[in-house]
């Protein structure tokens, strides 16, 4: 979302840093610029004011004029304005008890409400909580049903009521049907509208009195910008919210939502959402989203991500097999499918610092993966478990079962043993730090390896072309 931004305040950063010395004209015409670039993301134009204003008298003040690194010095004034202005943010659901907790969903339509609802009963779930949905949407044609089927697939109850158009009612119910059945958390979808309009903020108001709500969020999508945080000041006249849900935080927003919201409602962004799968709900962080937009990359939601997938039991068992030799196809499958929960190499590489910035100009749309990946799954499973068996003529037939071609096998096959063997070594040997790497159960040098390879052999495949010469046929490799 942030890549417009980060790449223009990284240009202001950097003609900075070319100087051994800068002046107060130069702070000026970098904060000229850093404004620009705010304007352009979408930011409130009274946030962007009083933002440059912070940084240009902390910069004036002696800290960057002074300074031998003056680029280094802007960029940490920048950080920490930058947490300044969207936070401090407690990211806890306070959870009564005896329960149930009741969360209230508001919203317009099209936000991304009903999904969200069940992204947090995810989230949720994944705290050992047990939430049930109450669908109290009873405007939208098909919400009740879109709640319904989003339950099933997480597997979280939900609760319904189709004889009736009263809101009201279908919320007071839900909280009993918690109660009735010892479920810890409510979670309540209300309606939305295209825009606020006094019956849709007398109804979300009927019902945050009939159920008193204990947290308030508001769902926002951050892809309408300034319109996002002008319905939050909206809701929050008349819901006090505690806080704010930004959706699509994936797509293409420019990011003035999630800078702006904070500055303009008082109220803290709680969690965004990232992406359509309904595990894609986070934690918002001021400090992290700070060094993300600002090209630092983000190592502690990565490192969270990864200890997620993998659990140390399979590490401990995985590092076994490095140690005997006996890592397989199999393992190497296990890894790559926890690396796309996590989000794919893409998203991973833009948490790593000083990477995001060089992602533009790199194709990692995941076809390298799926192609691994039919390869894989068109062994049998004693090939899989023993990559040697593997010889011509069942690389022909494993890249006839999956549309391969048999180079590619062989490259996938002949890197994955190089990896193999290469990784017995580092068990039996002294490199401590390496040994760690893999036995977290991850092995990114034998996926880039083999994903290198898969890029060549293409390439290859690209240039061959039949020409004639001397009159016969020849074939160009």
């Amino acid at each position: 979302m942030f890549e417009s931004l980060t790449e223009k305040l990284n240009s202001v950063f950097r003609s900075l840093s070319g100087r051994g010395r800068i002046t107060e004209a130069n702070v000026s015409d970098a904060m000229h610029d850093v404004r620009k670039a705010l304007l352009e993301a979408d930011v409130n134009y009274n946030v962007v004011k009083q933002f440059c204003k912070e940084v240009r008298d902390k910069a004036i003040g002696a800290e960057v004029i002074q300074s031998l690194h003056p680029g280094q010095v802007m960029v940490k004034i920048v950080h920490d304005e930058l947490i300044r202005l969207m936070g401090p943010v407690d990211t806890r659901i306070y959870f009564v008890s005896p329960g149930p907790t009741i969360i209230l969903l508001a919203g317009l339509q099209g936000c991304g409400k009903t999904t969200t609802a069940a992204k947090l009963g995810t989230y949720l779930v994944a705290k050992g909580r047990h939430p049930v949905l109450v669908a109290d949407d009873l405007q939208r044609p098909a919400a009740i049903e879109q709640l319904r089927i989003l339950g099933e697939q997480t597997g979280i109850p939900v609760y319904t009521d189709e004889t009736t158009k009263d809101a009201v009612r279908v919320a007071r119910d839900g909280v009993a049907y918690a109660k009735e059945h010892g479920q810890d958390v409510v979670v309540i979808d209300t309606a939305g509208r295209l825009h606020i309009d006094e019956e849709m903020m007398t109804q979300v108001a009927d019902v945050a009195k009939a159920v008193t709500p204990h947290q308030i969020y508001l769902v926002c999508d951050s892809m309408t910008g300034q319109d996002a945080v002008n319905s939050a000041k909206e809701f929050n006249t008349r819901l006090e919210l505690d806080g704010v849900i930004l959706t699509k935080l994936d797509g293409d927003a420019r990011g003035g939502a999630a800078l702006s919201v904070k500055a303009v409602t008082g109220k803290p962004i709680k969690f965004i959402g990232v992406g359509e799968k309904l595990d894609k709900l986070e934690e918002f962080h001021p400090d992290r989203m700070a060094s993300r937009i600002l090209g630092m990359g983000d190592v502690v939601t990565l490192v969270e991500k990864a200890q997620e997938q993998f659990n140390q039991e399979e590490a401990l068992k995985l590092q076994q097999k490095m140690a005997k030799g006996s890592f397989g196809f199999d393992d190497f499958l296990k890894q790559m499918q926890a690396v796309k929960k996590m989000g794919g190499i893409k998203d991973m590489l833009k948490l790593l610092p000083g990477v995001g910035g060089q992602m533009a100009d790199l194709d990692l749309d995941g076809q390298e993966m799926q192609q691994m990946e039919a390869i894989v799954y068109s062994m049998t499973p004693q090939e899989r478990r023993d990559p040697d068996l593997i010889d011509g003529s069942r690389r022909r037939r494993i890249a006839a079962g999956c549309g391969a071609d048999p180079n590619e096998v062989s490259s996938l096959v002949k890197t994955f043993k190089r990896s193999r063997d290469m990784m017995k070594a580092l068990s039996g040997g002294s490199f401590a730090g390496l040994k760690a790497l893999f036995s977290r159960g991850f092995n990114m040098d034998a996926m880039n390896a083999a994903m290198t390879h898969g890029r060549k052999i293409k390439q290859r495949s690209k240039r061959k072309r039949v020409i004639k010469r001397h009159g016969k046929i020849k074939r160009i490799e």
